[in-house]
């Protein structure tokens, strides 16, 4: 681990990192989370019978659409030219997996937009199943992979 810290500047303030040198490359990051449901609530959602809507559908443009404007949110981000967003879901028993894939070609690494895809989506679940379900738990949010070629 390097003990230079690269979004501090040389008096110790907040800096956005200079890419321009770097080479542009093929990018891409997973990351998943989890959400934890009662069993009535997936029932919901797998029947598409929450009031709000189809919450799986509206949980995964969400997350596409967070990814794209990570660098609105995180304020050191850079702006990616995304070339592919994906958000999963795999129902389980006890609660929803969210995984995403973001890739682009570029100076920097997709891994915030990766996890804010997952952030986002996990927090529109939350948000449409609020009314039925007040024991939601959002866990395991990590970065899954990082390449570049």
């Amino acid at each position: 681990m390097s003990d230079k810290l690269t979004h501090i500047n040389k008096n110790g303030e907040a800096n956005m990192v200079d890419v321009g040198d770097k080479p542009i490359q093929k990018r891409s990051a997973k990351a998943s989370g989890f959400i934890k449901l009662h069993e009535n609530t997936l029932s919901l959602i797998n029947n598409n019978m929450m009031k709000k809507g189809d919450v799986l559908s509206v949980a995964r443009i969400a997350g596409i659409q967070a990814a794209k404007q990570t660098h609105f949110l995180i304020p050191l981000c850079h702006a990616l030219q995304l070339s592919k967003v994906d958000v999963e879901f795999e129902i389980q028993k006890d609660g929803i997996r969210i995984n995403s894939l973001a890739r682009c070609e570029g100076q920097t690494g997709v891994e915030m937009e990766a996890l804010t895809a997952v952030n986002v989506a996990l927090l529109t679940i939350y948000d449409m199943c609020k009314a039925v379900d007040k024991d939601m738990e959002m866990s395991d949010i990590r970065l899954v992979e990082k390449t570049k070629i």
